[in-house]
């Protein structure tokens, strides 16, 4: 009998059509087929995403390629030398010098445009998955029998037998999950703090700009072929191509610590004339200024964007709800590994949901074991990139503080074999192995037998 033919065991509703809800679909239509309907609600009027450029470390490039997306992916996607690594400067003092180069290893980033990486996605949307634009959910309702009522901001309605909340920071199935949990399992004092966002006191300023407008006024330019940050007190900027080459990626960064957790006020994200940007970094080396001016010159008014993150959330899961994503983790963005760790949760939750062993009945089990296993690697992710930022700023305490010491070049280098080993991770794989974790987890959860054969061999 094939797949086609089977009825489908239950529905899924996903709200959010980025990177993770649009990864989550297909990973589920490629591992059920027909036999999970899915319904993908999207709150604009067409599958679009914010940001510029992304990379992808080897553990959400092996999903792409179990995915099927290889060939695709690899055709819009640009790998740095291997030799040349990540260039790191010490930019904030009119004498500046590099300070060192982290040499990836051979499966190092792939790096891309954001909209080329929906546009794959959007290819491969199965056909058991249907799409709903202008749907912003509000909130959900849940029914004594554990259906899910989903109330959107046009004043509809659509039900569910699970709700996938892949509706990013300012997430509503996240906000509905705790302001309804039952207060013995969430401190009702803890609410807010999980529900709402919570800004970093840092500001990124983002543009992506042809590379051949920068080659005509510098064809020797370092940021057309070199993966670069450039470190000062407070702030650094982040620089590497993209589209093949075609296309520069610059993010710049301000923060103030100091901040942290204090409401932002205005916009969270807004267009800013260029000389913001370019007084923002006035201290930097003339290089750095001189790029910036180039930069500048070739690109669009720049964005900027209040960072926001989400606080540690002590689960991603209750009944038949499940987050992922930035609305269960979003975090800063100095390890590139916000998208990865999206594409990461929406692989095992999807093969989760696929798995035979999986029914109605037991979907929270196995929603669960997608807990289990994704939040305390997602956690860390997020832990990490917080740290590795402050030490690109030189604003982590006990390490280089960006003054000019007599011991400065010493404490660079301590400093330096930090940095190495927090990015160090990242270069690693194991998504899939995660998942293969995940299908033995769920077999010893809903099969006694193999459960009690594994505590007979342990002993």
């Amino acid at each position: 009998m094939s797949l086609s033919s089977i009825s489908p065991k239950f529905r899924v509703a996903i709200c959010g059509a980025g990177i993770g809800g649009l990864v989550l679909a297909v990973t589920i239509g490629k591992f059920a087929g027909c036999n999970i309907d899915i319904d993908l609600y999207e709150a604009h009027d067409a599958i679009t995403t914010a940001g510029a450029g992304v990379s992808l470390w080897r553990r959400a490039t092996e999903i792409i390629e179990e995915l099927g997306m290889h060939d695709e992916f690899s055709r819009v996607s640009t790998k740095p030398s291997s030799s040349h690594g990540l260039l790191f400067r010490k930019s904030n003092a009119p004498e500046s010098f590099e300070w060192f180069r982290y040499i990836f290893e051979p499966c190092g980033p792939s790096n891309l445009h954001r909209q080329h990486l929906v546009d794959i996605l959007k290819k491969n949307i199965p056909s058991s998955c249907t799409m709903h634009f202008n749907k912003r959910l509000t909130k959900y309702d849940m029914e004594s029998s554990g259906s899910l009522v989903l109330h959107f901001a046009d004043d509809s309605t659509a039900t569910a037998d699970v709700l996938v909340g892949a509706d990013g920071l300012r997430s509503s199935v996240r906000k509905t999950l705790f302001e309804t949990i039952d207060p013995s399992i969430v401190d009702p004092s803890k609410i807010r703090y999980y529900s709402d966002p919570s800004w970093t006191g840092a500001l990124v300023y983002r543009t992506v700009f042809p590379a051949e407008k920068l080659s005509k006024i510098d064809p020797n330019d370092l940021a057309l072929k070199e993966f670069m940050v450039f470190c000062g007190k407070g702030k650094h900027i982040v620089s590497f191509p993209v589209s093949q080459g075609t296309q520069i990626n610059i993010v710049a960064f301000v923060s103030d610590q100091q901040k942290s957790g204090t409401p932002f006020e205005g916009r969270w994200v807004s267009d800013v004339a260029l000389e913001e940007v370019e007084e923002a970094y006035s201290d930097f080396e003339p290089d750095v200024k001189r790029l910036l001016k180039q930069i500048l010159q070739c690109s669009e008014n720049p964005s900027r964007w209040a960072v926001h993150v989400v606080n540690e959330l002590p689960l991603f899961t209750c009944n038949r709800v499940v987050l992922m994503g930035d609305a269960a983790h979003a975090m800063m963005p100095h390890l590139g590994a916000g998208a990865g760790q999206a594409i990461e949760d929406a692989f095992v939750l999807g093969r989760l949901l696929a798995h035979p062993l999986t029914t109605l009945d037991n979907v929270p089990a196995a929603l669960k074991v997608y807990q289990d296993v994704r939040l305390p690697f997602a956690q860390l992710a997020a832990r990490e990139s917080e740290r590795i930022g402050y030490m690109y700023d030189f604003c982590s305490p006990g390490y280089y503080d960006g003054t000019d010491s007599v011991n400065k070049r010493e404490e660079l280098e301590i400093l330096k074999g930090k940095i190495i080993g927090l990015r160090d991770w990242a270069a690693e794989g194991g998504a899939v192995a995660e998942w293969v974790k995940a299908e033995s987890r769920l077999q010893e959860s809903l099969c006694p037998e193999r459960r009690e054969n594994s505590v007979l061999c342990s002993l």
